[in-house]
């Protein structure tokens, strides 16, 4: 009978409200990521008309259009494609990684930011300009911004678990308290770096795609490619660790290597991003439990989903950031917690409503 039970269990896991529905929520996510795309492509102090555009990467891929002239091909390719890219690169990173998070956790307050990681990794990468660090070239600030990362989640995850699950308030405060520890390395390594490093580590703190280049994009790429090929594979024992952990053990989830394999994917994903535009916050939080609301639970389409719609918040949000006060710039991390920041207080007060309180 508990064998039958079981099997009943897994039948029951979260699939979400239909492969119609998903299927036109996949399509509209895909369709406005390219429209974006475009539109960040063609938008900026140098205007470029989608048609050249389009000729300029046909041209490129050897597959007929034309060039632009020297300086529109130097905004395009040397400027503007590879801040596009490497948007898309770290909101995928950053919404697929917030998806994980709530499912290693359980619960949909759960986000990179709010409880540390993108601080810890911040901390690493700061450490590294500071103090002149390059045992690793160019790889260098991902490497230990991956390192600190992981570390930073690892100690978050031990202290918030207690009897075996993990309590929401408790991974929040942890996740305080840790924020306010990176603070205090980040300005403890301000006290000893000069100027130009100061100025370096300001781009962390706000977080920004204005240093852009493809080496960055190329940096991070490899980070970004691993975490979300891994992270659909473990959709289903998702789903399954849904139903609580000794359901999850009773139908042969290793729940204690799940995490720990997941947390070591979240890690590399908020990592690589930190490391290469700054600290992002909310877009983990934000788009995995909107597409939640949407499109149910069912870990199958929400990892990838969030991919997509992490990808499409941080580039209409760096298009935003650099037309909105053009020729300023505002600071994207600050922009995307500006919208964040509300929402998160209307979940919290959603959830807490639904429990019936804390106690």
């Amino acid at each position: 009978m508990e064998a039958g039970d079981a099997t009943a269990a897994g039948e029951r896991a979260p699939r979400g409200p239909g492969l119609g529905r998903i299927t036109l929520l996949t399509l509209g996510l895909t369709g406005a990521l390219v429209v974006v795309t475009l539109l960040s492509s063609v938008t900026g102090a140098y205007s470029i008309p989608l048609s050249d555009v389009i000729g300029s990467v046909l041209h490129r891929a050897h597959l007929g259009g034309e060039p632009l002239d020297q300086v529109g091909e130097s905004v395009l390719w040397n400027a503007r494609l590879p801040r596009v890219v490497l948007a898309l690169l770290v909101g995928a990173s950053l919404g697929c990684a917030g998806a994980l998070m709530q499912g290693v956790f359980g619960n949909p307050l759960a986000e990179p930011g709010v409880i540390g990681i993108s601080s810890g990794a911040a901390v690493g990468a700061v450490v590294a300009i500071a103090f002149g660090l390059d045992f690793l070239g160019n790889w260098t600030i991902t490497g230990v911004a991956f390192i600190t990362g992981l570390g930073t989640v690892l100690l978050v995850y031990l202290l918030s678990r207690s009897d075996g699950r993990t309590e929401v308030v408790t991974l929040i405060l942890t996740g305080i308290a840790v924020n306010a520890f990176a603070g205090a390395l980040i300005g403890l390594s301000i006290f000893f770096a000069d100027n130009a490093q100061i100025s370096e580590i300001t781009f962390w703190q706000l977080g920004s795609m204005a240093q852009a280049t493809w080496p960055k994009v190329v940096a991070v790429l490899p980070c970004a490619a691993i975490g979300l090929l891994i992270a659909p594979w473990y959709a289903r024992r998702l789903d399954l660790l849904a139903l609580g952990e000794r359901p999850a053990r009773h139908l042969g989830v290793d729940v204690e290597r799940l995490r720990v394999v997941l947390i070591l994917v979240t890690a590399l994903l908020t990592a690589a991003a930190v490391a290469m535009a700054g600290v992002i916050t909310f877009v983990g939080l934000l788009v995995p439990h909107l597409l939640r609301m949407v499109a149910g639970p069912g870990h199958r389409f929400l990892l990838p989903g969030s991919a997509l719609g992490g990808a499409l918040v941080l580039a209409t949000a760096d298009l935003v950031a650099r037309t909105a006060a053009a020729p300023a710039e505002l600071p994207l991390g600050v922009l995307t917690a500006l919208i964040g920041s509300p929402f998160f207080f209307w979940l919290l007060r959603r959830t807490r409503r639904r429990q019936g309180g804390w106690a």
